[in-house]
């Protein structure tokens, strides 16, 4: 690979111990791995090092936070950006080391495909639960997540390019158990965000978004040729805004009801 740009991988670990060599695994044609220990107290560090001594360790309350740690740390030309229960197949890793060598551009979006336990649900995500593609390629220093807990916000300084056509395998859930423990953790941190901010917004208009999401989830994105799993992902979807709303007037930082004594 001399003379081609260096690529990075940037991975955020929190006790991932059960999948992390797998994803590591299959991320050998990268030029450098870098793996952020987000408080972890299981063995996801010494599986880590197996793989790198690009590690970086501590504790991160904000998502935006941990990303640009992780991000900062990299010394590549290039970034990628994976979760633990990401793999990244050949055809992929190909395309992507073809990219970086010839684009004029700064970053390139990379289409997912959703697996729930084995089985490929490929229609219906989008609207803050669960990603179709992500902006995962970059070029070092062009890519900034926002501070907030989860879907951070982010600001670019490059110009995107077209969506690479292979796609990245993502084991989101295990079971719809799994699917609503994510819907819980999700508004759980987003009712976090919008009482830091101020602006919790309203009832009525969350409940009129619980609707719109729904459609564009089950119908636009055609969630319905999923059956139950795409009804489930445009429910969760919906619920997602709501249940954070509700959370953020309803409870206090510790999840208690407000008004409720210690």
């Amino acid at each position: 690979m001399s003379g081609e740009p260096k690529l990075s991988v940037a991975i955020c670990v929190h006790n991932e111990a059960a999948q992390l060599a797998d994803c590591l695994d299959r991320l050998a044609f990268a030029d450098e791995l870098v793996v952020l220990l987000d408080k972890c107290t299981d063995s996801s560090g010494e599986i880590a090092r197996r793989y790198t001594d690009r590690i970086v360790e501590g504790a991160w309350d904000i998502e935006g936070g941990r990303r640009n740690a992780a991000i900062d740390a990299c010394s590549g030309d290039w970034v990628l950006e994976v979760d633990a229960d990401e793999r990244v197949p050949d055809a992929l890793a190909q395309e992507i080391r073809e990219t970086i060598k010839a684009t004029p551009d700064d970053w390139h979006e990379i289409l997912v495909d959703n697996y729930i336990g084995e089985r490929l649900v490929r229609w219906g995500w989008g609207a803050s639960f669960g990603k179709a593609a992500y902006p995962g390629l970059f070029r070092r220093g062009v890519k900034v997540w926002g501070p907030q807990r989860v879907h951070p916000s982010l600001t670019w300084s490059g110009r995107k390019g077209p969506m690479l056509t292979n796609r990245l395998d993502h084991y989101v859930d295990r079971n719809l158990s799994d699917m609503l423990r994510r819907l819980d953790s999700y508004t759980t941190a987003r009712a976090a965000d919008l009482r830091d901010s101020g602006q919790v917004g309203s009832f009525a208009n969350n409940l009129r978004r619980f609707f719109t999401r729904f459609f564009k989830c089950y119908v636009r994105r055609k969630g319905y040729r999923e059956g139950g799993y795409g009804f489930m992902i445009a429910v969760c979807a919906g619920l997602y805004p709501l249940i954070s709303h509700l959370k953020a007037v309803l409870e206090d930082a510790d999840g208690k009801p407000k008004g409720q004594g210690a």
